[in-house]
């Protein structure tokens, strides 16, 4: 029988191997398992509601889980990971079944890229799909993106580190109030993305109204990939229908395109957000993976 331990806090030790887990599982599947919130959350320190789990062999961490349960309405969130060399040893499903019984067989969990062993496992386990999570790629050229258009009255500029963090937290959390994920983001998220080698404040876009924020384009460049990404794109309730999504996401193209020289741009969007999808459709990007959660039946 596979022992698997739930701790709340990782010591640095671990929080190594972790990551080490976690890269090698990605160069062999094409992508993380555990996403770049689940990685924050893991070298950040220990966080209220925060679960991680630990499988090892032979001394070896050969099996990595996560559980996120901040959410007072949605389900606890999870994701794991077994290292490649460990895989059909019966870990992954050690790790499912733990945070199932941690959650109290309330669960979300992520089957990123949505490869084949991932989707057999969580519906082993007696969990169905519910949502899908695109990740879109387009070529950029900044001849083929149309100029960005605002409304008379609507400015853009750049965020400002700690000036602008509580103002962008507050948009962020209208336009994504129904978002589980992005709406929930707490300054202690902002301040871990601020520290990661990636950001850039030049690239990250701020449209007012009379002094009000009222929509954003947060992109990001990987460098060892040299790929743009739309990283979030957000408009509060009361400026939505306008087109300032899409005006802000040309500016975000078009400076990831001349001012950072990448060739390709990236996105991740929910399947079901047909407007949003409809954009990019239009803008040229088109599915390169999916992402599917799955949830247990409530």
């Amino acid at each position: 029988m596979t022992d698997v331990v739930a701790v709340e806090q990782v010591s640095d030790d671990i929080v190594r191997e972790a990551l080490a887990l976690i890269e090698e599982a990605a160069r062999v599947d094409g992508q993380p398992a555990v996403s770049e919130q689940g990685r924050l959350q893991l070298r950040g320190g220990p966080r209220e509601g925060v679960t991680h789990f630990l499988v090892r062999s032979g001394g070896a961490l050969v099996g990595y889980g996560q559980l996120e349960d901040v959410d007072p309405v949605e389900a606890p969130a999870g994701e794991f990971v077994v290292h490649p060399a460990h895989r059909g040893q019966g870990f992954g499903r050690a790790l499912g079944q733990a945070l199932l019984a941690t959650s109290g067989r309330r669960l979300r969990v992520w089957a990123h890229g949505g490869h084949a062993a991932a989707r057999h496992l969580t519906q082993s386990l007696g969990m169905t799909l519910f949502r899908e999570l695109r990740h879109m790629r387009m070529p950029l050229s900044v001849d083929a993106l149309p100029e960005a258009r605002y409304p008379d009255d609507v400015e853009v500029r750049t965020f400002v580190p700690g000036k602008d963090d509580a103002a962008w937290l507050a948009a962020n959390a209208a336009a994504f109030a129904h978002h589980p994920e992005q709406g929930a983001l707490t300054q202690r998220d902002l301040d871990a993305r601020k520290e990661e080698p990636w950001f850039d404040p030049a690239g990250f876009f701020l449209a007012e109204r009379r002094g009000e924020l009222v929509g954003f384009h947060w992109t990001k460049v990987h460098e060892a990939e040299r790929l743009g990404e739309v990283y979030v794109v957000g408009v509060v309730p009361d400026a939505q229908g306008g087109g300032l999504g899409k005006a802000l996401t040309l500016t975000g193209l078009r400076h990831l395109a001349t001012d950072r020289h990448v060739q390709n741009a990236m996105l991740y969007v929910d399947a079901d957000n047909t407007a949003a999808v409809g954009v990019y459709e239009r803008l040229g990007f088109r599915i390169y993976e999916v992402d599917l959660m799955y949830r247990t039946e409530t």
